[in-house]
């Protein structure tokens, strides 16, 4: 009771401060925080290639970050991204129905080793089948308890070489269904959707009932970009610098505290 009260007084604080306060991603858990939370490197200060000067709420004001990479990235020091404040990685998977990122076993197996958590992505291909591409990415990623709940990556490709099609919004989110309800079959948990501004204003993705998203906005907060959407990552660079991963790397929070972080991905709160 002594926190609620804490809670409503802080709360009423800001407001009769003139400041809005931004809802958080928040859910019950013990209220003891134990050893798992002592054990986060909270509110990391990574570099930027090409730094936004954020006008409302900075990412810097999120406890959780993590990053998101692909074969591009290269070599990574796990060990060392993690004591730097990566609480969480991405791996890039799969692509379309015949496309496998070369760099996938060995970052999730590395990963793992380094107590970095993990899940891994599919980026979608609009010329194939959701069925088909479902089938491709459980066929290369391992079913394992202690991973994160997998990612849908859809975005529009104007610039890819063998398929630039833009299905209408219906299809898509169809699509979107049946991929999401074949990995949750299989691995017992829904995926979240990575998706981008354009993406999501064109399609009608957040109809989708029962979903997570991951939103992407590196000049400004979702709260701007988004109006009135619900997410639980946001991507806010593409050009940050992570110690352990040489050059530009996405960099992302979680919308919510270390305790909120520790039960939604499934980590253990002694």
């Amino acid at each position: 009771m002594r926190k609620v009260i804490f809670l409503i007084i802080a709360v009423s604080f800001l407001v009769s401060c003139g400041r809005r306060v931004e809802p958080e991603l928040v859910q019950a858990g013990p209220a003891s925080t134990g050893t798992a939370v002592a054990q986060l490197v909270t509110y990391p200060r990574f570099g930027d290639s090409d730094p936004y000067d954020w006008e409302r709420r900075k990412p810097t004001s999120y406890p959780i970050h993590g990053i998101d990479v692909s074969r591009w990235q290269g070599d990574i020091n796990w060990r060392q991204a993690r004591s730097a404040g990566v609480s969480f990685a991405y791996i890039k998977a799969t692509e379309g129905g015949d496309v496998a990122d070369p760099k996938f076993d060995r970052y999730w197996r590395a990963s793992r080793q380094a107590g970095v958590p993990r899940g891994a992505y599919h980026y979608f291909y609009f010329c194939r089948p959701a069925a088909q591409q479902a089938r491709w990415f459980i066929k290369h990623v391992p079913r394992e308890a202690n991973a994160l709940p997998h990612v849908l990556d859809m975005e529009w490709t104007p610039h890819s070489p063998t398929c630039t099609k833009r299905p209408d919004g219906a299809h898509i989110r169809r699509e979107a269904t049946l991929f999401l309800s074949m990995l949750e079959a299989h691995y017992g948990r829904r995926p979240v959707i990575y998706t981008t501004v354009d993406f999501y204003q064109d399609t009608g993705i957040s109809r989708l009932s029962g979903t997570e998203f991951w939103l992407r906005s590196v000049a400004g907060h979702p709260a701007q970009v988004y109006p009135g959407a619900s997410w639980n990552f946001w991507q806010y660079s593409g050009t940050g610098r992570v110690p352990g991963v040489e050059g530009d790397v996405d960099v992302n929070v979680f919308r919510g505290s270390p305790e909120s972080w520790l039960q939604w991905s499934g980590q253990s709160l002694q």
